[in-house]
């Protein structure tokens, strides 16, 4: 082996080289932007100021507790501040400053608009957990839910990175809706807008596009999709991007698993039940029950050598 690296080493190296030949190597002279682990250490710091004692070793101390939060805010504060604002400077690159402003201030403004949403986002799972409280007789406490459902954990994490996105934010929401996906099997765009009292029940499988908008009160069953039923393109065989592409599910929905629900016009009225493994891609009014039929298993009575419908 020694042979060969002294051989074909400084030909691999020139060929691998992040600074010369890689177009996708982030480089401090390059593309500039915070790694994926750095997002998500923010991300978890994040998580648990909403859940103070529940993600970390130990519960938090009464005496220090406020000191440390407004420590880990700060921090956390500038730490985001950064990483969005080499974020927006890649995408200004990218797109060739079509859209071009100050970075730094945008970054500002992006992780200011977010610290100041926590509270409300605090507030938002509140109503999530209760639901799913509610909603799963197999839950025996609040504290459960919160320390253990792979649900609460990526809605948790869809409702931090949707705040981003609407900022405008490039990049950051969409490595943190995928650091959840990773985790629980829920594929949450950072896009979709949902509603308070959002339950998933088992969670993996779920799949939610970008231009979903749900309701209060949603509770979905894993292997649910909410995706679009065709791409638009343009003349020349592009994909068109930001059209309506996702359903619409509206208040006190219930979707059983494996339902699959497609299209940009498709509305889900209120108070509906879409069954297990429906395809839909048509809108359903308010309190609509939409069911497959039942499927009629064949049995064969043990010991039985033909085989009747």
């Amino acid at each position: 082996m020694e042979t060969w690296l002294e051989q074909h080493l400084p030909r691999l190296v020139a060929e691998l080289s992040p600074c010369r030949t890689c177009p996708g190597a982030n480089t401090e002279r390059g593309m500039n932007l915070p790694g994926q682990k750095a997002v998500v250490d923010v991300l978890e710091t994040l998580v648990a100021v909403l859940f103070p004692g529940c993600h970390g070793h130990a519960p938090v101390e009464a005496a220090t507790g406020e000191d440390a939060l407004r420590e880990t805010l700060a921090g956390t504060a500038l730490r985001l501040r950064d990483q969005v604002q080499r974020a927006f400077v890649y995408q200004c690159r990218f797109e060739k400053c079509r859209d071009c402003g100050d970075c730094r201030e945008k970054a500002v403004a992006a992780a200011s608009a977010l610290l100041d949403a926590l509270p409300a986002i605090r507030e938002m799972l509140q109503e999530d957990i209760q639901a799913a409280y509610e909603g799963d007789p197999a839950a025996r406490s609040t504290m459960e839910i919160v320390m253990s459902y792979p649900g609460l954990y990526a809605i948790t994490v869809h409702r931090l990175a949707h705040t981003l996105y609407t900022a405008g934010v490039p990049l950051i929401p969409r490595v943190m809706s995928e650091y959840a996906h990773s985790r629980t099997g829920i594929d949450i765009h950072p896009g979709a807008q949902i509603g308070p009292g959002f339950f998933i029940d088992h969670g993996t499988g779920v799949v939610i596009g970008e231009t979903c908008r749900i309701g209060r009160r949603v509770k979905l069953y894993q292997g649910v999709t909410l995706g679009a039923l065709s791409f638009a393109k343009d003349a020349s065989g592009n994909l068109v991007k930001g059209i309506k592409r996702h359903p619409d599910v509206e208040d006190r929905v219930i979707i059983y698993a494996g339902a699959t629900i497609l299209g940009g016009e498709t509305v889900i009225g209120r108070d509906s039940v879409i069954g297990a493994n429906v395809w839909l891609i048509h809108s359903v009014p308010a309190g609509s029950k939409v069911y497959n039929q039942e499927p009629q298993p064949f049995i064969r009575p043990s010991g039985s050598r033909t085989e009747t419908a």
